[in-house]
């Protein structure tokens, strides 16, 4: 096949890992390429995501990269199998790639962790809510444009309802569940929804109220996608120029420790429920 013009995030990450794993064995390209009878320039392009490889050209490097980690390499070879056309891809060319890896790795995912201080995460927002953040964008975003991310966003949220849902957890500041983005009707109607959404079995929602005080990672928006072997897990930080997505073993480290300080200074969902309640009664 010829090679990727634009390689997605979770083809860069397949090429990532093959190179970690080429690097451990302490082996060179030329040895790599030699293995599976290529010229070197395409092993330097398969790890940079740019060329596809077979699941037996994968198999065949694993071996001799002597990696024993056997669910780790079925992990690897399944990301080579699976060329089905994901559901955002009908947006690519309208919406920036890296919202369309977002929804790649939400729907790859086997559970979803996110942590935000400023707005509602973007799995459990309502249109009107996507709406105001979307319309509240610099440079502006015509109407149209805005109405294609709400669209986007409202398909992302099919991961927490197709049959094979991923578990999800939601850390909300309290400040989150105060700002009346879209004003008081549409911030009442977000926690209608939040409370809703927190009584599925597969979806939990966590508050953090204003007298937990300090806690890490306050000032960013964090999703954290666990994949089926921790090595692939990854960490998603939002930005004003995109997202930003780590897989380094000390990133993954730094930000499961943030989440789960989150978890010790948020509410029970129980609570959490009772606490989005009385400032719905509040707006």
């Amino acid at each position: 096949m010829p090679p990727r013009a634009t390689p997605t995030e979770r083809q860069k990450r397949l090429g990532a890992e093959l190179r970690k794993m080429r690097l451990a064995a302490q082996v060179s390209t030329e040895y790599a390429a030699g293995l599976l009878g290529i010229d070197r320039t395409k092993i330097s392009n398969i790890e940079a995501g740019i060329r596809t490889i077979t699941p037996d050209r994968l198999r065949t490097l694993a071996c001799n990269y002597d990696c024993r980690d056997q669910a780790y390499v079925d992990a690897l070879v399944h990301m080579t199998e699976d060329r089905t056309r994901g559901w955002w891809e009908v947006y690519r060319g309208q919406l920036p790639a890296g919202v369309l890896d977002i929804a790649e790795m939400e729907w790859n995912a086997q559970k979803v962790r996110a942590g935000l201080a400023m707005h509602v995460p973007g799995l459990l927002q309502t249109d009107a809510y996507a709406r105001t953040l979307f319309a509240a964008a610099l440079p502006p975003l015509s109407p149209a444009e805005v109405e294609l991310r709400v669209a986007h966003r409202m398909q992302r949220q099919q991961v927490l309802y197709r049959e094979n849902p991923i578990t999800y957890v939601g850390y909300v500041h309290e400040a989150a569940l105060r700002v009346e983005f879209g004003g008081a009707k549409v911030v009442r109607a977000q926690l209608d929804r939040l409370c809703e959404l927190s009584e599925r079995e597969n979806i939990d929602v966590r508050v953090i109220p204003f007298t937990a005080g300090a806690f890490p990672g306050a000032g960013q928006a964090l999703t954290y996608a666990e994949a089926v072997v921790p090595q692939l897990d990854t960490a998603e930080l939002d930005s004003a120029h995109g997202p930003e997505f780590l897989h380094g073993q000390s990133q993954l480290d730094k930000y499961r420790a943030h989440l789960d300080w989150m978890e010790t200074a948020s509410h029970s969902s129980a609570e959490s429920r009772d606490f989005m309640r009385s400032i719905a009664s509040d707006l």
